[in-house]
């Protein structure tokens, strides 16, 4: 199985929690021959889809990543193409997800590149699973977003309809004086559209990251926020504990598997609070490695077993 990542620069990846670096070493590990680009470096050449690629060598020993020298190939030339690329989810990425498209019927992209250009992580739950979430406005208008706040019981969450990692979220009081200039900043003054929420109090002891192969469930963790913080993400510090799937959980992946299958979402993560859903991550997800030290397992193992079970129904 010949695999593509697309991905971030490798000097730019902690092997300490990233879950590309697991699963490259996985099919490393296999024998398979892996590759890897970053998204400027796929191109078009006469309608074919093509990428100048390096080949490296993955391992569990330092310094990790052997790099080889770069070659020019078409996507038919390989089996998997896993976008793996970071956000931000922005046009260069959106035209990434356009030039994989264009691979052949015969390389399978993980996650398929028709869903992540149609379903933003944010919004996604808004237009399909509004019902599992706190109330919640999104718009650029700066009085609609002041009266939302200021009609809650309580706080109220403010976010960009694009960060991630906890960039940019913030929670406001009803009386707040700085509101206003709050909005106004999140909003570059109304150009941008800004996501209002109803502030749900259980974040305090943190969310909960689940992972989905192919719509199903196969792990979990807790993540809890530093004493001086309420941003329940990895990136902002939070902590990680290991967490039992609930009845709650399971009912909310079965409701989330007809989209994610529909579309091709292989790998994706979602994020869980007091049973409420905020975020569905489908463009680069993480928690591999966290779970795999919480509960004793290889989920970088089943990850690529999947794939190689989708490699041969399409044989």
């Amino acid at each position: 199985m010949r695999s593509l990542f697309v991905m971030d620069p490798l000097h730019a990846i902690d092997v300490r929690g990233d879950s590309t670096y697991v699963t490259m070493r996985e099919c490393c590990d296999r024998g398979y021959p892996v590759w890897y680009c970053t998204p400027d470096q796929l191109f078009i050449v006469d309608g074919r889809a093509r990428v100048l690629a390096t080949p490296v060598h993955v391992t569990a020993a330092p310094p990790h990543f052997d790099p080889g020298s770069p070659v020019e190939l078409d996507l038919g030339d390989v089996d998997v193409v896993w976008m793996r690329k970071d956000p931000p989810f922005d046009m260069q990425y959106i035209f990434t997800t356009y030039i994989l498209d264009m691979a052949p019927a015969s390389t399978l992209v993980v996650n398929g590149s028709a869903g992540l250009k149609l379903f933003n992580e944010k919004l996604w739950v808004q237009a399909e699973f509004s019902k599992y979430q706190p109330p919640t406005l999104i718009t650029n208008d700066i009085d609609r977003l002041r009266r939302f706040v200021r009609e809650r019981p309580g706080r109220s969450v403010l976010k960009p309809w694009d960060g991630n990692g906890g960039r940019g979220v913030l929670v406001v009081e009803r009386e707040d004086r700085n509101l206003n200039s709050m909005i106004e900043l999140l909003s570059r003054g109304g150009q941008d559209h800004v996501i209002a929420q109803e502030f749900i109090p259980a974040v305090e002891q943190g969310d909960r990251r689940i992972l989905l192969f192919d719509g199903e469930p196969v792990g979990a963790i807790d993540r809890v926020p530093q004493s001086a913080d309420f941003r329940a993400n990895m990136h902002a510090g939070a902590s990680v504990e290991r967490a039992e799937l609930t009845d709650s959980d399971r009912e909310l992946c079965a409701a989330l598997r007809p989209a994610l299958q529909k579309w091709g979402m292989l790998f994706v993560g979602i994020d869980v609070i007091d049973g409420y859903l905020t975020e569905i991550n489908v463009t680069s997800p993480t928690g591999i490695q966290e779970i795999n030290r919480l509960d004793g397992v290889r989920l970088e193992q089943q990850l690529v077993e999947l794939v190689e079970a989708r490699m041969r129904q399409g044989d």
